[in-house]
């Protein structure tokens, strides 16, 4: 079952490059006392999501931090290189954290996972985005296949 407004986050562990290369990090201590915009990608690299979904965020991130978001985090089933070299081609920086969700884990634990196996993409992570605060979903928007709209950086913050 998909997570929805009002469920607390599940306990997940993400991964995200560090200094020293890849480190976990704990969904727990992710979203403890802090109001996180979480988005995901089915997939980094691929078209919606390069040229849309992620440089949104990226270029509403005042505004969103403006509205009270202290944390921007971007998952997708991917391995942590791959998500690092994804923000760093899209000049994420230190506006969004780039974590990965290598095996799906978190994306099965939310009940948002995506059979992409037609598209020879295997398991991955439904197109969403969601307001967490301390835990707690806020807001959740998930896209039906194939659409870019609710999920948008620009629909978070006028529902926001």
């Amino acid at each position: 079952m998909a997570i929805k407004t009002g469920d607390k986050m599940p306990s997940a562990t993400l991964m995200q490059m560090g200094p020293d290369g890849p480190q976990p990090v704990s969904t727990d201590d992710l979203f403890k006392g802090s109001k996180v915009a979480l988005f995901a990608v089915p997939g980094a690299f691929t078209p919606t999501c390069s040229a849309k979904h992620l440089p949104g965020f990226k270029e509403r991130a005042d505004e969103l931090r403006a509205k009270g978001v202290d944390k921007i985090a971007c998952t997708s089933v991917n391995d942590v290189f791959v998500m690092d070299a994804w923000g760093k081609s899209q000049d994420a920086g230190d506006d969004i954290m780039m974590l990965a969700d290598g095996n799906g884990d978190f994306a099965k634990a939310v009940g948002l996972q995506l059979d992409a196996t037609g598209f020879g993409m295997g398991s991955r992570s439904q197109r969403y985005a969601m307001v967490v605060n301390d835990g707690v979903v806020e807001q959740v928007f998930v896209e039906d296949g194939g659409e870019f709209k609710v999920s948008s950086a620009d629909y978070m913050l006028d529902h926001m």
